[in-house]
């Protein structure tokens, strides 16, 4: 096989995986790469800081031994909405009064203890799921501390499950104690990406991203997108990111579950528009947490995320707790492999559009360019990513190389769709060096067409305004 049919099959879309007891070591973590992991997440809702440290040495040694540019995701847990502690299993009946309040003592009181006080967040009316949406309560009213629901369906709960909120505003308190020392520990380490849990509206993205400025903290935000009040606001709260992921698991129970995959369409064909890349996440391929093989459905449901359009897929239990990581990572990778190389090709996204946006309008020149003429890859020099964040959104069948002299960008380009980054110095040339550099490994060959785009001033954001073609001569 030659190198330049190698180049045309990097998969485009990117793989994210998820670090716990399962992968806890070195070498799960160099396995996980090896396998096509493009990132790595660390669950702040678990494990210690001294484990997340190890876990972050760990990667940046795999990354540097494989010579593989690997993006550092830390997850917030944010608040903490779950019940508390009590003996046995409940049972509820449909029509009966139960009362919850933070930190009860069942056992003493017969009031339900939930692990966050949500006493001042609720009102009459609210609904409450319990159990992670399999008991559906609503609330009768509020006495100081203790919170009165009448249960809707019987059925049974358990301690430590997760309760949600579809009608609740939780405000500020989005971004926890718990998640501000976390971020203290974080803004020393090597991460790339801050994942926001529980985001209700664009104000909460806002007191991260002042949060991060204050700590000196350079990781762009991924917001998660996981409650109904963020469906409700959604256009606002992809603005205000830098990142979106479709969090479908409490998404669906906080929504209709048969309104997850339109909600998850709409917020990727938004997030093309807007150039943020898109991260689809929760029970891709849950079934390999205990099985070898997955289920056909889920072979289906990456299927469909690739076609869709999603720069990333992400896996949750499958690598952090599952038996066969590893082979998760290669099943993801062969399925949006053969879905790319073998779905219908399409004429890039709004490339007809008109842009008011020079950038944009740019990065639009350079892919109806590189399909018209029949290029081999476009190399995009870009400081903070934002030319291989627009050339990505249209998703184009060439080959997307972005070269940066900036580390953080390097890395943080690892998840976007497409693109295959390279960390070089400030040059004026440095698109021309790397396109040398690639015909000289063979990863291009002579003949080959390569577009380009770079700017007057090197290393300067926003300053990309040249177009180029080379066809290599030698």
């Amino acid at each position: 096989m030659s190198q330049i049919i190698e180049l045309q099959s990097y998969k485009k879309t990117k793989i994210l995986a998820t670090i716990g007891p399962g992968t806890n070591s070195p070498e799960a973590i160099s396995k996980l790469i090896k396998a096509g992991a493009n990132g790595l997440r660390l669950n702040f809702s678990h494990g210690t800081h001294q484990e997340k440290e190890d876990q972050i040495k760990w990667i940046l040694k795999a990354e540097e031994e494989l010579n593989k540019p690997v993006s550092i995701v830390m997850d917030l847990q944010g608040p903490k909405i779950r019940l508390g502690d009590f003996d046995g299993v409940i049972e509820l009946t449909k029509g009966q009064t139960i009362v919850i309040g933070y930190k009860a003592n069942y056992a003493q009181d017969n009031i339900i203890p939930i692990q966050y006080d949500l006493s001042s967040k609720v009102k009459k009316g609210d609904r409450i799921y319990l159990f992670d949406g399999k008991i559906k309560t609503q609330v009768l009213t509020v006495k100081g501390k203790l919170i009165y629901l009448r249960v809707a369906n019987s059925g049974q709960i358990i301690k430590r499950k997760g309760i949600n909120l579809p009608d609740t505003e939780l405000g500020e308190a989005v971004i926890t104690a718990k998640d501000k020392v976390d971020l203290v520990f974080g803004s020393n380490k090597r991460i790339d990406y801050v994942a926001q849990s529980f985001v209700q509206s664009a104000q909460n993205v806002r007191a991260l991203r002042r949060l991060l400025n204050s700590l000196n903290f350079n990781a762009k935000i991924i917001v998660k997108f996981e409650t109904q009040s963020a469906v409700d606001n959604l256009e606002e709260i992809i603005d205000e990111s830098d990142v979106v992921m479709v969090a479908r698991g409490d998404l669906a129970y906080e929504v209709l579950p048969e309104a997850v995959p339109l909600i998850q369409r709409r917020i990727i064909k938004y997030c093309q528009q807007t150039s943020k890349p898109v991260i689809v996440a929760t029970q891709m391929l849950y079934s390999m947490t205990t099985s070898r093989e997955p289920t056909r459905a889920e072979v289906s449901d990456i299927a469909g995320a690739v076609l869709s359009g999603a720069d990333c897929l992400m896996l949750s239990d499958e690598t952090a707790n599952g038996s066969y990581p590893t082979q998760a990572v290669k099943l993801m990778k062969k399925v949006i492999l053969y879905t790319e190389q073998n779905r219908e090709k399409e004429q890039s996204l709004k490339l007809t559009e008109n842009s008011h946006n020079p950038q944009k309008a740019i990065s639009k020149a350079v892919v109806a360019l590189a399909q018209t003429i029949s290029a081999q890859a476009i190399v995009a020099e870009t400081k903070s990513g934002a030319t291989a964040l627009n050339i990505a959104a249209l998703r184009p069948d060439v080959p997307l190389i972005a070269v940066t002299n900036d580390p953080k960008t390097y890395h943080q380009m690892a998840l976007v769709y497409g693109v295959k980054s390279y960390l070089r110095p400030i040059d004026k040339f440095a698109a021309t060096k790397l396109t040398d550099w690639l015909r000289q490994t063979r990863i291009l060959n002579k003949g080959d067409i390569v577009v380009s785009a770079s700017g007057k001033y090197p290393g300067v954001v926003g300053t990309t305004d040249t177009i180029k073609v080379r066809i290599l001569d030698n």
